[in-house]
């Protein structure tokens, strides 16, 4: 603090020695004001000189982003391969493949089960597994994300798709061209809207309408519905259907697979591995591999059982059925559907032809959610495991669009980062992205040479399988730290849970985001503001106001009601601390214009004290007349003094006194304000 600004001292009330400076900066430490800013007229060199550089800016903006494009660190950051490909050696390759093939064992059943979601053939979640790992080995940032079929994206196809093959490839398709588009375009930061109460509750719905959708290939019943509940009640309704066989089999799957897991968190020996000896070491790594393989060990022990009992003619379970071997051709989706004629001998009906724009217009809403939903999911794995590293949304989104519209010139539906197959990529011992290179080679070879045997894998394995995956996605354990910390997101949390429940999904989420924005909107338009009544040390008493935020149109009515409510009650002068106004509008201009001629009005003088210079230039454009103050000094020696000798004196004349005459439409008593050391 300056000398000049530490021999002003003031008290608050009866109080002396309390320093103004301190009162001020209790506010705020960090701005320091080292320009005068007046009116247009009296604009520094400096301004001049940075208008005309903008000018010439604007006129070379498209050759500074072609030569920025063209530099090797921009195509580094745009293919991160180059970055780390060079640096890759033998033991990042063996954890790789170890990482690769061990997940690759869990995306087969999850690829096959996730089909059942979305109401499509098994094979569609396999086609959907493997181009886009290609892809993010490429342009992928994050080492441990994996690309495939997600109990999200799923859901997400199924609800916009309604199980139509051609839907979901185009809706594939045209959503990762979106992507590709909001990379560009930078509007990754689309997904800091959502919130992590609303996030949750959105996933923990999500879990719990995947989980019921599931219920019905164990139990053996229909469960058609569009929401959670109508499913529960459509399941309820054909109860006597039960099938008792595939319900033994399902829920028995589900618990070995539950008990596994459990299991395999186990670790034999001292904590500390330096201390453990060699056979637990191994037997650790054993255990820990048969936990994170449980899905293809009890998929494959479910396929020998129903092997052995269709062979004897024996089988009760309800099987995966077909699977055509071979890889799909490469193909752009269908933009139109053909009409189909019916049978009606063999009760078929005729299905109607769609053109491109009545496809679009069936996806609806699909178009614009199903992009952010992705995104958020993505980005959630990338913070999982990014530890100290910055994550580039932009290139995420890139790499996310790119292979999805990769996977929809192969027939495979939407697909995005999965954060349980992520975790045992992580736990496997990836190095690199050349893990998904891995996963996508295991995935290619199974379905070349291992179709004939999917035949066989019953139906309620594959929705155990699912079940114990999403059970865990249920964001239970938030609700409580967040009572703790702050139960007003309770609400948007809650609302988005029951909404994305009892609605379909498309609508349950636009209402939770919807009331989320409502929720922040209020908190802006309801500023606290902080009143004080000081004295210097001469006597002068004046009322402090403090806003805590920006003056925007939803608070601006607000404070300008707080401020004319407390200058009504007394006729001394009005301090504004303007240290947390950061940014203001014009409607904000507008009022505080028309506060400051209330004040004039009745002769009381109200100083703003340390408005910012970028605030100051918006109240320009409407010529309000604002007394300015940047120093405590000023504001105890010529302000206040000034506004106690004669309150009837009118603003001009104050402003003529300090400025000579010649002040223009703003008046700054002080030019300088020293940052405390």
């Amino acid at each position: 603090m300056s000398t000049l600004e530490t021999e002003v001292t003031f008290r608050k009330r009866a109080e002396v020695s309390q320093e103004l400076e301190a009162q001020f900066r209790s506010s705020s430490t960090d701005f320091i004001l080292i320009q005068d800013h007046r009116t247009s007229k009296y604009k520094s060199l400096e301004q001049l000189e940075a208008v005309k550089q903008d000018n010439e800016t604007i006129a070379s903006c498209c050759m500074s982003y072609a030569r920025s494009a063209c530099r090797m660190k921009t195509l580094k950051k745009r293919l991160p391969i180059i970055e780390w490909l060079p640096k890759y050696n033998r033991n990042d390759a063996i954890g790789d493949l170890i990482a690769g093939f061990t997940v690759g064992l869990t995306v087969i059943p999850q690829g096959l089960a996730y089909s059942g979601v979305v109401g499509l053939p098994a094979e569609s979640g396999l086609y959907g597994s493997f181009l886009g790992c290609f892809v993010y080995v490429l342009l992928g940032t994050c080492k441990d994300n994996t690309i495939g079929s997600t109990a999200v994206a799923s859901l997400m196809t199924y609800q916009f798709a309604h199980g139509s093959w051609a839907h979901s490839v185009l809706l594939t398709f045209l959503t990762g061209i979106i992507e590709i588009l909001m990379a560009i375009f930078k509007l990754g930061c689309l997904v800091e809207f959502v919130s992590g109460p609303v996030s949750a509750g959105f996933t923990s719905a999500v879990s719990l309408i995947v989980l019921t959708s599931q219920m019905k290939y164990i139990l053996g019943v229909n469960g058609e519905g569009g929401s959670f509940l109508q499913s529960w009640i459509s399941m309820l309704r054909d109860i006597e259907h039960l099938r008792i066989w595939d319900s033994c089999l399902g829920f028995g799957c589900l618990v070995l697979l539950l008990a596994i897991r459990s299991l395999s968190q186990l670790r034999i020996g001292p904590k500390e591995k330096s201390e453990r000896s060699q056979l637990q070491r191994v037997l650790n790594e054993v255990i820990k591999f048969v936990g994170v393989t449980r899905n293809a060990t009890v998929v494959i022990g479910a396929t020998w059982v129903a092997m052995h009992l269709e062979a004897n003619n024996m089988n009760p379970f309800r099987l995966t059925g077909y699977i055509p071997p071979g890889l799909p051709t490469v193909s752009l989706p269908n933009f139109t559907i053909e009409a189909q004629p019916g049978n009606a001998t063999a009760g078929i009906p005729a299905a109607p032809g769609e053109t491109f724009l009545e496809m679009v217009h069936s996806l609806g809403y699909g178009l614009v959610i199903v992009p952010i939903i992705a995104l958020l999911e993505n980005v959630s794995v990338c913070k999982a495991f990014a530890k100290d590293k910055q994550i580039d949304v932009s290139q995420e989104l890139f790499a996310t669009g790119v292979a999805n519209v990769a996977t929809s010139l192969v027939s495979g539906y939407r697909s995005n980062g999965g954060l349980a197959r992520s975790a045992v990529n992580n736990a496997s011992g990836c190095r690199t992205n050349m893990s998904n290179l891995y996963i996508g080679i295991i995935v290619v070879l199974s379905i070349s040479y291992l179709t004939e045997y999917f035949y066989f894998i019953p139906k309620a394995v594959l929705a155990a399988i699912i079940i114990s995956a999403v059970v865990f996605q249920v964001q239970y354990q938030i609700v409580v730290p967040m009572w703790r910390s702050k139960r007003a997101d309770l609400v948007p949390g809650l609302l988005a849970f029951i909404t994305c429940l009892v609605l379909p999904l498309e609508i349950g989420i636009v209402v939770a985001i919807g009331a989320n924005q409502l929720f922040i909107l209020y908190h802006a338009a309801r500023p606290r503001i902080t009143l004080e009544q000081l004295e210097t040390e001469h006597g002068i008493k004046f009322i402090k106001i403090t806003p805590d935020r920006c003056l925007i149109f939803p608070s601006v009515e607000f404070v300008r009601n707080m401020v004319l409510k407390s200058g009504s009650k007394t006729t001394l002068p009005i301090v504004i601390d303007c240290t947390y106004i950061f940014a203001a509008d014009f409607t904000a201009a507008k009022v505080i214009s028309s506060m400051v001629e209330d004040f004039q009005q009745r002769q009381q003088k109200i100083i703003f004290f340390n408005l910012k210079p970028s605030v100051v230039s918006i109240f320009e454009g409407l010529k309000t007349k604002l007394i300015l103050c940047y120093n405590t000094h000023a504001l105890s020696l010529e302000l206040l003094p000034n506004a106690s000798d004669n309150l009837s004196h009118s603003v001009d004349s104050l402003e003529a006194g300090n400025c000579a005459g010649d002040c223009g439409s703003m008046t700054s008593t002080s030019t300088l304000s020293l940052a405390r050391l």
